[in-house]
Parts: C-alpha cells; structure tokens; sequence
C-alpha cells in the first residue's frame, strides 16, 4: 500500500470490478485510453493487477480517499508491452493513471503519480520511468510536465488502435536525477 496525504493506494480487490465498469469504463474517462472496454476486458485488466501486485511485479493500484475509503481511479507503474513503440520505449516501465470523471480537478491523479513515481525510484530503484500520451488529451501532456517529466518526440510513434486525433502516441521521460530536482 502507498500513502499520501490525501489518498491510499492499495491492492485491487474483486470488489472494485462493479466500480471500475460505472466510473472508469466510460466515454469521458476511456476517451485517450483507447475506447469503452468490455466487461470481461475490465475483469481481466483488474485481475491481471491483482495477481502481478501480489506477486512483487508491476501493476495498478486501486485508488481511495484516505477520509472515507471511496474509490476514486487506479494508478500504477507496467512495462511498456505496445509491440509499435521504439525499442528504448518497449523495455522500460511507464507510469499511468485513470481518475473518475467526477474526481477531475482536484489534484488527486497528480498526487497519487507523485506518490507512484517516487515509489519506483525508492522502492524498485528504477533509474527511469516513461509516460505516454497523445496530443490531444491536453490534462495528461499538462501533468506530465508538472510532474517533470520531459517530452522525447524522437520517441514518438504510430498507433493505428488510436484514432487520428490521439496519433501520434507521444512519449515522455523523467529519469531519477530529475525527480530528486522534481519531486
């Protein structure tokens, strides 16, 4: 479990699959992350963060408010598996983050990325984290950068699963040195 002032981040649990599909599986929430999903593309997402949490890898947290315990996103560190992606970009871990619609706004994604990424430069001693985007989705490119991180066009490449309006995939760095001067 990771903690910051205002958030816990912990395990997924079964219990979060009726959640994931009413508030992240949605047009708003989904709109850069590919498109609504299916059910069954939901259970498997959530228990493919269940067991690789549980098993030391890397994985999403399920997000809470640290006051009452309400689910409010999922973030979490995974390796690049998109097969399109430079070979520098394919062998690394990114940072991502989903947030429920009525949870914008409020800081919370940037805290609990904060919180993600400081856990994989102390915790998994990972020397860099990368970050993925497109253009378009402007709140993502925004946190990013306040976050540190700094954007690598010659990364940047050609995902036809995106419509043309997320193309192309752009991608982003932050190695530990900058995070120290960052974080």
């Amino acid at each position: 479990m990771i903690e910051t002032e205002r958030l816990l981040l912990r395990p997924p649990v079964p219990d979060d699959l009726a959640w994931q599909l009413a508030e992240l599986n949605t047009p708003a929430v989904m709109r850069h992350l590919g498109g609504v999903r299916d059910a069954d593309a939901v259970a498997r997402s959530l228990e493919r963060d269940k067991s690789a949490l549980a098993e030391g890898r890397y994985g999403f947290w399920t997000v809470v408010l640290r006051e009452t315990g309400q689910p409010v996103g999922r973030c979490g560190l995974a390796q690049v598996w998109e097969e399109l992606a430079p070979p520098t970009l394919r062998s690394g871990i990114q940072v991502g983050w989903s947030f429920a619609e009525r949870h914008w706004g409020r800081g919370l994604a940037s805290e609990a990325a904060r919180a993600v990424i400081g856990h994989g430069f102390t915790v998994c001693g990972l020397d860099e984290i990368w970050a993925q985007t497109s253009e378009s989705n402007q709140a993502s490119t925004q946190m990013m950068a306040r976050l540190g991180f700094r954007r690598r066009p010659d990364l940047d490449y050609a995902d036809p699963g995106y419509p043309p309006e997320d193309n192309p995939t752009t991608v982003y760095h932050l190695g530990r040195g900058d995070w120290t001067q960052a974080g």
